[in-house]
């Protein structure tokens, strides 16, 4: 079964764009808040890093979701969207001052501090501005998830986040800082996760973390576990929306939040995932020696995840009915990893037919580049149409 797209109306437009479908991201959006609403001192973020369209993110916003950031930049467009600054956290082990003076001057929720050298400056900048900010530490809990090596992100191998053996060290640290507030501990162990037992694993471990603070009578206000849940790229109109009731439920069966405790959540790629899609138009039908090629005006350089992680999307020739032929889906530009996928079947392709890439709501646009001197692609919302 394919999508629903309005085909007409895309003839009209210059591929390649993304085509967001905010009917299903508020239907999305609504399961979120309807599982988040059974369990008490639940909160979520929306990671930002997922999809920055000012379009998008309105409806998020509307929905009465916080924002994850990872850049001053995404400071900037949630305040401009209209998030409330007390809704917005702001993580990244790189932080630079431009970007740290932003969030104080917002008076953002917290940082999500990732090192004793990151929380000095944070110090120094909040005391020359008569500031005090609020801190969470990203703790590395060395919780292996089973995801892409690429985007795993709770390993000790990994540079994100503070050892497990520093922590109390570090939260020592700053009880000495007179303009830094501790507010809690931030976890995130990797992306696209589909196991629970990986999430299961998270809140065994943020219980011990949680146990042996109270041995020493430190006391966590908030406990941040990322977020991580993955989508069905194989099968998106069987599956638009993630088990979101299996996800909370877990944190709510497992995690032993202390009383008055607040979890936050950081969810991107779930929300905006499966309700995008490249819409491509195919360029030449090309048979080489062994093969058959659908050459599309889209490449790499409009959607990336293919070549970067060796990546699946569903691809359906929206276009046509006609029988279904095996072709390798490639695009213009001049590298040889620009390619959407090898032996795949389609209809019948010709040129001109559009081509829709599905489950590219997260990290498509957002990840877009001008290599070649490309154009990078416009996203456009079902009501644009």
């Amino acid at each position: 079964m394919k999508g629903t797209f309005p085909i007409d109306k895309f003839q009209e437009i210059q591929t390649p764009f993304y085509y967001y479908d905010t009917d299903l991201l508020r239907e999305t959006l609504k399961t979120i808040n309807t599982e988040v609403s059974k369990h008490e001192g639940f909160v979520v973020h929306y990671a930002i890093k997922a999809n920055a369209n000012p379009k998008v993110l309105n409806v998020i916003c509307q929905a009465g979701l916080g924002a994850d950031c990872v850049s001053g930049g995404e400071i900037q467009r949630c305040v401009e969207t209209g998030f409330p600054s007390n809704k917005i956290v702001y993580a990244g082990v790189g932080k630079s001052d431009w970007e740290i003076n932003l969030g104080l001057d917002k008076e953002i929720f917290c940082f999500n501090v990732e090192s004793i050298p990151e929380l000095e400056i944070i110090n120094e900048l909040a005391e020359k501005k008569g500031k005090v900010a609020n801190v969470c530490f990203r703790i590395n809990p060395n919780v292996g998830a089973h995801t892409n090596a690429k985007i795993t992100t709770g390993l000790a191998e990994n540079k994100f986040g503070i050892a497990l053996e520093d922590m109390e060290k570090v939260i020592d640290e700053a009880s000495k800082m007179k303009n830094i507030h501790f507010i809690g501990l931030h976890f995130h162990i990797g992306s696209q996760i589909l196991d629970m037992g990986d999430f299961e694993a998270l809140c065994n471990r943020v219980n011990d973390i949680q146990d042996q603070l109270e041995k020493h009578h430190i006391k966590i206000e908030n406990i941040n576990v990322g977020g991580g849940l993955g989508i069905d790229y194989q099968h998106p109109n069987r599956c638009p929306i993630p088990d979101f009731k299996a996800y909370f439920d877990t944190y709510a069966k497992l995690l032993k939040l202390r009383p008055g405790q607040k979890l936050h959540f950081e969810l991107g790629r779930a929300v905006v995932g499966q309700m995008g899609s490249l819409i491509t138009r195919t360029l030449y039908v090309k048979q080489g020696s062994f093969k058959q090629f659908a050459i599309v005006d889209a490449g790499m350089t409009d959607l990336i995840r293919p070549a970067l992680y060796n990546a699946y999307h569903k691809i359906e020739n929206i276009s046509s009915e006609e029988a279904t032929e095996t072709y390798d889906v490639v695009g213009p530009i001049c590298e040889s990893s620009d390619v959407f996928s090898k032996a795949i079947d389609l209809n019948k392709c010709h040129r001109g037919d559009l081509i829709a890439l599905r489950s590219a709501g997260a990290y498509g646009e957002i990840m877009a580049s001008q290599y070649n001197c490309r154009v990078l692609p416009k996203g456009y919302i079902k009501e644009d149409f």
